[in-house]
């Protein structure tokens, strides 16, 4: 079986706005409007272009941030099972 890919919902659907520390996305289809800390506006950023897997999604974070020490495996996870709740991002 491969590897699940997430991608970001479609650029029209959202509205990003940063505000200081968050980031606020407007979501059209349920317009709701989220409150985002780091790093889910990272997320959303990197998945924008492509559906990506866990692993390639680690890669292309850590071309721009430090993502410190250890597996961030599962703190991805669940920031893109809090994302894929909000719709933010689907899993493809």
């Amino acid at each position: 079986m491969a590897d699940p890919r997430w991608r970001a919902a479609e650029a029209a659907l959202l509205i990003v706005e940063p505000l200081d520390m968050f980031t606020a996305v407007f979501h059209r289809p349920s317009g709701v409007t989220h409150l985002l800390n780091e790093p889910a506006p990272q997320i959303l950023e990197a998945l924008a272009q492509d559906a990506l897997t866990m692993d390639a999604l680690l890669a292309r974070l850590a071309l721009k941030y430090d993502l410190g020490v250890g597996d961030g495996t599962a703190m991805l996870r669940a920031r893109l099972d809090e994302l894929v709740a909000a719709g933010l991002v689907d899993r493809v």
